[in-house]
């Protein structure tokens, strides 16, 4: 369970930052390709983990496009736990981005505006105007990430396999004793374990969410 929580939760913190700035760039601007880039975000969402999970393995891999001059510098992902933080990361992306983009566009505009009329850089501006006004979205959206990467089995053992200690988190550790006669009771604690973790993600971004649309009302 540790392992799990680890996994998830740099997962979630890593993506953070790309989330909030992609989010924005969604919600606040108008350029050619936007559709694009919305539907990219969305693609792990739709398509198989396992595909997600092969295209991490031949970026991410130490033969990958991206994996063998990483390894050069000691940063391996794959068949490591960070690859499943990668993995985790990847696949919550989309649910984070949605949350962070919804909260943003609820922002009235004109706030933004009115400080740029000021004199205030648009850096200085989305520190001090967008970003504590987006928060509580911000945080409902890094809780469903990490709900998300909890439960992820499909992109990371395709990626990173399930190697005891290393990347077997709950999922794969509860697949592990589905397939092996008389350890139902393992995979019935797991399981407890795992859906009492994510109800209570999900209960708290609903609550977060309920608060933001109170305050603006």
């Amino acid at each position: 369970m540790h392992l799990s929580l680890r996994v998830a939760t740099v997962g979630t913190l890593a993506i953070l930052p790309l989330a909030v700035a992609v989010g924005w760039l969604l919600a606040r601007v108008e350029f050619r390709g936007k559709v694009v880039l919305d539907a990219l975000v969305h693609l792990p969402l739709v398509v198989p983990p396992v595909v997600t999970g092969y295209a991490l393995l031949l970026l991410f891999g130490r033969r990958g496009v991206f994996g063998g001059a990483l390894a050069e510098v000691g940063i391996v992902f794959s068949f490591r736990w960070t690859g499943a933080a990668l993995a985790a990361a990847i696949m919550g992306f989309p649910l984070m981005v949605r949350a962070i983009r919804l909260s943003i566009e609820a922002i009235d505009a004109r706030l933004e505006q009115a400080a740029s009329t000021l004199g205030a850089r648009p850096l200085f501006v989305f520190a001090t105007v967008t970003l504590p006004l987006a928060w509580p979205g911000i945080l409902a959206g890094a809780v469903l990430c990490f709900a998300k990467a909890l439960g992820e089995f499909g992109a990371t053992i395709t990626f990173v396999s399930s190697i005891p200690g290393e990347t077997r988190t709950i999922p794969a550790a509860i697949y592990g004793y589905v397939q092996t006669p008389g350890a139902d009771d393992g995979a019935w604690r797991l399981s407890l374990v795992a859906v009492g973790i994510s109800i209570a993600a999900l209960a708290f971004s609903e609550w977060l969410s309920r608060r933001m649309r109170e305050a603006r009302t």
